[in-house]
């Protein structure tokens, strides 16, 4: 993607971009697409935590990681499904959303209702016998969450923030939970912070998207401004690239022959760097696809992640 293209205005993209279309496929084609199966790419980080311990190439491992990452696309399709029918309404009256399964009448709101719990109820039992009842708690903990959510508190100012930041986190540590690791409390705080910078700039990104219109889609847009939603995700990827720091230099370098945990600082910070274009330019609505479309954040990515793994495995 060129300079160009990053800088160019939202407004101007929003009103050249095809419009969304009701889902194909009828009535199971909209179930998968309320679902959100291209969000599922937000549950790879339950295999954080086994990465980093430098346990991931352990196979009992990899198969806790395997069933957490299933279990994970259950629960936030469960909470996809119960969001999407409270907010049928408001919905309607989006330019994008409407075409979403529900809205648009592909997807009965009645059967999102039953299949929602359905879900949420699968996911945490599954969690009980795949993996252990510490893993179950985190899965209640992240559906319950954000059923509260998007029951109550989505229009709380801060709050709201915060608790769609904690699945992000919720998934960093889920990984360790279910394969019995201990979690660096570096570790934690670079995934809570680097969460909040993902959701403010969301935030940010939809409010500089739709201007004063975006309070009618979104009710909690109203209690933010662009300045203070600029601040939260400015001051969050600081403080994201600090922990990282920390955390970076915390982990033992063993008898490696460079200090590549310290070393992966430097794509790691350029990809923060870059995805703040698109959140400054107010075109991070959607935050996985801006990581999959931009062939710079995906090389960086891959740079952070073989320079990580060569530090894990001591190379």
């Amino acid at each position: 993607m060129s300079t160009s293209e990053i800088e160019a205005s939202p407004q101007a993209q929003a009103d050249t971009a095809e419009p969304p279309r009701p889902p194909r496929g009828g009535l199971l084609g909209g179930l998968i697409k309320l679902a959100r199966p291209k969000q599922w790419v937000k549950n790879v980080l339950v295999f954080a935590a086994p990465l980093a311990a430098g346990r991931i190439d352990e196979w009992d491992v990899m198969r806790q990681c395997l069933y957490i990452f299933a279990i994970f696309c259950i629960a936030a399709s469960s909470i996809y499904y119960v969001n999407d029918a409270f907010d049928v309404e408001s919905d309607r009256q989006h330019p994008k959303k409407r075409y979403r399964p529900i809205a648009s009448g592909v997807v009965p709101v009645k059967l999102a209702w039953v299949l929602g719990p359905v879900l949420a109820v699968a996911s945490i039992v599954l969690s009980v016998i795949l993996c252990n009842r510490g893993t179950a708690l985190i899965v209640g903990l992240y559906i319950a969450m954000h059923m509260l959510y998007s029951f109550a508190f989505k229009h709380v100012q801060v709050l709201d923030l915060m608790m769609v930041a904690s699945g992000f986190l919720f998934r960093a540590m889920v990984g360790g939970v279910a394969a019995d690791i201990p979690l660096s409390r570096w570790f934690l705080l670079t995934a809570g912070f680097g969460s909040l910078f993902m959701v403010a700039g969301k935030r940010y990104s939809e409010m500089v998207l739709m201007g004063e219109e975006a309070a009618k889609t979104r009710a909690s847009l109203a209690n933010y401004s662009i300045t203070y939603l600029r601040f939260v995700w400015q001051m969050s990827v600081a403080v994201t690239v600090l922990t990282y720091s920390l955390w970076a230099f915390d982990i033992p370098q063993g008898d490696a022959t460079l200090a590549w945990q310290q070393l992966s600082l430097v794509p790691f910070g350029f990809v923060l760097l870059r995805y703040a274009v698109y959140v400054d330019a107010g075109t991070a609505g959607a935050p996985e696809d801006v990581v999959l479309k931009d062939k710079v954040i995906v090389g960086l990515g891959f740079a952070w992640l073989l320079m990580f793994v060569l530090g894990v495995f001591h190379v």
